[in-house]
């Protein structure tokens, strides 16, 4: 039970890595709020209430900060504070260069990109009163290396590093760690869907010959969000299997 008597707010916490996180941290003790579009998110609170933990969800778009604002208010009535914060919230709209369109770029930034700045924004000063506090944002390996066809993405995850490092100098002398995770291939639903093919391509590049499972990054969640975590900051935490040695 790490997360006994912590609130967790989860973004883009119904489906895929949000989901498997959402689950994990109620069986660690924690309080757990999910944010996602949907207006409804019933069915994960009654798994998490199952668990035997508090659940809670409010919809937003957090590419729109009015909308941030009032989810993380309506957390805030319902629980009292925010101990961490995990952006985990994230599209893409992939395309090459010459092909990508200005709504695409714009999409892939606001949400990803933007909109950890605005659920960081709003959740932050809370943490600063209270001095402690755990942002931990999602990353990719795209955001350090690039990826064919994934110029919006890669950069919104890229920017997420310079944030979160320019974060951790900001927060931390205030009790707040902030760090990032990148995932590698990690076996989604939107990944299974992919060819056959490409999937053994993927293990094959893999020094461990396999895909991640969301559970591989809801525990690095779970490390950085725990107090054995407490004198991690500004790291980038890269759970690829191996992929970039």
């Amino acid at each position: 039970m790490r997360l006994q008597g912590k609130t967790a707010l989860i973004t883009g916490g119904l489906n895929g890595l949000g989901r498997e996180t959402a689950l994990l941290f109620a069986r660690e003790g924690a309080r757990v709020a999910v944010c996602d579009l949907p207006a409804e998110g019933g069915e994960l609170v009654a798994t998490i209430q199952e668990q035997g933990a508090e659940g809670f969800y409010a919809a937003a778009d957090v590419s729109q900060f009015s909308q941030v604002e009032a989810m993380v208010g309506a957390v805030l009535q319902k629980f009292g504070g925010i101990d961490i914060l995990i952006n985990n919230a994230g599209i893409t709209r992939d395309a090459t260069l010459l092909k990508m369109t200005a709504e695409q770029w714009n999409q892939v930034i606001g949400v990803n990109l933007t909109g950890v700045f605005n659920c960081t924004k709003a959740v932050a000063p809370q943490m600063v009163e209270r001095g402690k506090g755990r942002i931990i944002n999602a990353s990719s390996l795209v955001g350090l290396t690039g990826n064919f066809g994934q110029t919006n993405y890669a950069a919104a995850k890229a920017g997420l590093i310079g944030m979160t490092q320019t974060w951790a100098r900001e927060l931390g002398p205030k009790g707040i760690t902030v760090n990032a995770v990148a995932p590698g291939f990690i076996a989604t639903d939107m990944v299974k869907k992919m060819p056959e093919k490409v999937l053994q391509a993927m293990r094959e590049r893999t020094p461990m010959r396999r895909l991640g499972e969301p559970r591989d990054i809801a525990n690095a969640y779970l490390f950085l969000a725990s107090d054995e975590a407490d004198f991690i900051n500004g790291a980038v935490i890269r759970v690829d299997g191996g992929l970039t040695l």
